[in-house]
């Protein structure tokens, strides 16, 4: 097969004219073109009147050496790579070694659990959450009638804080040896549909997500491996001689105690218990920065104009959305986080008097508002004196949100032209805000620290250069957003992946500091996973 790259064609191209182009690239005639399947497909829409569709096209061919021999002077003809997963060649484990455990059902630990089963290593999988559709009913509830389960929400069960989000699938990270695309494979054979593996953006949305879930859970059922839900892990226990410290099991709530010398710790950005209770048994920790800010809306038709002009509204390209960036004055970074195309902003909280934002899609990105997070970067200088000090930073701040709001889960929130101005909204305009229970209208300056207000302050009113009709007087800013990130990194060895000071440990996904957003997540998974399975085949 050949790869060929930077294939571009209008927008609006009929369907012929993709063979005709690449055919034209090839400089072959139409019966040496014996097949051809698109890999990638994106857009470039700086000029919005002349939006251009780009390809990345795998195409088999007659004679294939001598076309490649003839192009060799064009970088964007070559040999397709091959993308397929290999399992890493992992000696067997010893009779009678305790089989792995994996705590945390989220996108990372589905695919570190997933990866050991489909290797014949029986994982057990430990989630203090409930199964996907239980949580689902929990979720709602406590968006509807404001009672919060703590055990059960945004944050909490199966399929992470990734299955209330936009179900986005694209990521930034390196990825040499295509784990991603493992991770597509294994979602389309889970029922996601087959755009995923060559639209540019791909996504899927909640209600979609967790039809996957459920599949990915009854693969790792199939294949020997054992889910536990509504099951907290407690205490890890650890044995030390001669100075090294070996993870021998679990302790779960119910005061049960299960054996295990490798134990991945997938559980997330918000389980803030599970790192008090790593840290207080010596498990080395350090603070990391995160970003803090909120959630703003805008109508999503304003974001499609702005973004594509008179080609607004093509089935192609969607619903618009956009990646913007300010450096304030004061020298903050102001950036948007987790943009929603026609999307709902929602409430994510995880422990009661705490109200926090999230953004979440459907497949169809049909909601009236687009939004996003617009937050600013701190870092430990913002919260120093403890390694765990940035979650008392994020309670704090998510304390004083329930306050703001009512202190009934409704959220503060202002517009943002009030905001820029220093004064408290009292009514909405055109722009109704979708945040469920509800947003209490309300001066947000003394919701976040003063450095932040004013980056924001400032970047608001930049980010109209960017995106023309950005700022909109009446858009609607929802307080607050704290979790785009775990403040804090458990961090691992390199080369094995397992915790500095501790073996048996492996580190995971977002919750570890080394994964952000569903596929880094879920491709971390994968590299852990291989990394267990070799260190079970080695002791």
């Amino acid at each position: 097969m050949l790869r060929i790259n930077e294939l571009k064609l209008p927008l609006n191209h009929p369907e012929p004219a993709l063979r005709e182009a690449i055919l034209a690239r090839l400089g072959i005639a139409d019966d040496d073109l014996l097949d051809f399947t698109v890999f990638k497909r994106s857009y470039d829409a700086r000029k919005k009147s002349a939006i251009v569709l780009i390809y990345s096209i795998d195409a088999e061919v007659r004679g294939e050496a001598a076309v490649l021999a003839r192009l060799t002077r064009d970088q964007h003809v070559m040999p397709s790579p091959d993308t397929s997963y290999k399992f890493v060649e992992a000696g067997k484990p010893a009779p009678g070694t305790p089989r792995p455990i994996v705590i945390g059902m989220g996108p990372c630990g589905m695919f570190v659990a997933l990866i050991l089963a489909q290797m014949g290593l029986n994982p057990l999988v430990l989630e203090r959450g409930k199964i996907v559709r239980e949580r689902t009913v929990d979720t709602f509830g406590f968006w509807r009638k404001r009672k919060l389960n703590t055990e059960s929400n945004v944050q909490f069960g199966e399929g992470g804080a990734g299955t209330f989000s936009d179900g986005k699938l694209y990521s930034q990270i390196k990825d040499p040896k295509h784990y991603g695309r493992k991770v597509l494979t294994e979602f389309v054979k889970a029922g996601a549909p087959e755009e995923i593996m060559y639209v540019s953006k791909p996504h899927i949305g909640t209600f979609r997500l967790v039809k996957m879930v459920e599949q990915i859970r009854a693969e790792i059922i199939a294949l020997g491996g054992e889910i536990r839900f509504e099951t907290r892990v407690e205490d890890v226990l650890v044995s030390e001689e001669n100075g090294v410290r070996q993870v021998q099991g679990v302790r779960l709530a119910s005061g049960e105690e299960i054996p295990t010398r490798h134990l991945t710790i997938a559980i997330g950005h918000s389980a803030r218990d599970t790192f008090e209770m790593l840290y207080e048994r010596g498990v080395y920790i350090e603070a990391k920065p995160f970003s803090i800010g909120f959630r703003v809306e805008h109508p999503q038709s304003l974001i499609d104009v702005c973004r594509f002009g008179p080609n607004a509204g093509n089935k192609l390209l969607g619903a618009a959305d956009y990646k913007i960036v300010h450096h304030a004055s004061n020298g903050r970074s102001v950036y948007s986080f987790c943009m929603c195309p026609g999307g709902t902003v929602v409430a994510a909280s995880s422990e009661e008097g705490r109200v926090v934002t999230n953004g979440m899609s459907q497949y169809s990105r049909a909601e009236r508002n687009a939004n996003s997070a617009i937050v600013v970067g701190i870092t430990p200088e913002d919260y120093p004196g403890h390694p765990l000090a940035g979650i008392a930073f994020q309670r704090e701040l998510e304390s004083r949100a329930f306050v703001l709001g009512g202190s009934n889960y409704d959220a503060p929130g202002q517009l943002m032209g009030d905001f820029v101005r220093g004064v408290a909204s009292t009514e909405f305009g055109s722009v109704i805000p979708s945040f469920k229970p509800a947003v209490h209208l309300t001066d947000l300056a003394s919701s976040l620290p003063e450095y932040a207000i004013s980056a924001l302050r400032e970047a608001f009113v930049a980010f109209d250069k960017q995106i023309k009709g950005y700022y909109k007087e009446d858009a609607v800013l929802t307080g607050v957003e704290t979790r785009t990130s775990s403040p804090i990194r458990i961090k691992r060895r390199d080369d094995d992946l397992q915790s500095l000071n501790t073996r048996g440990l492996f580190p995971a996904g977002e919750g570890a500091g080394y994964a952000g957003g569903i596929m880094s997540a879920a491709v971390d998974g994968i590299r852990v996973a291989e990394a267990v399975a070799l260190a079970m085949g080695a002791d």
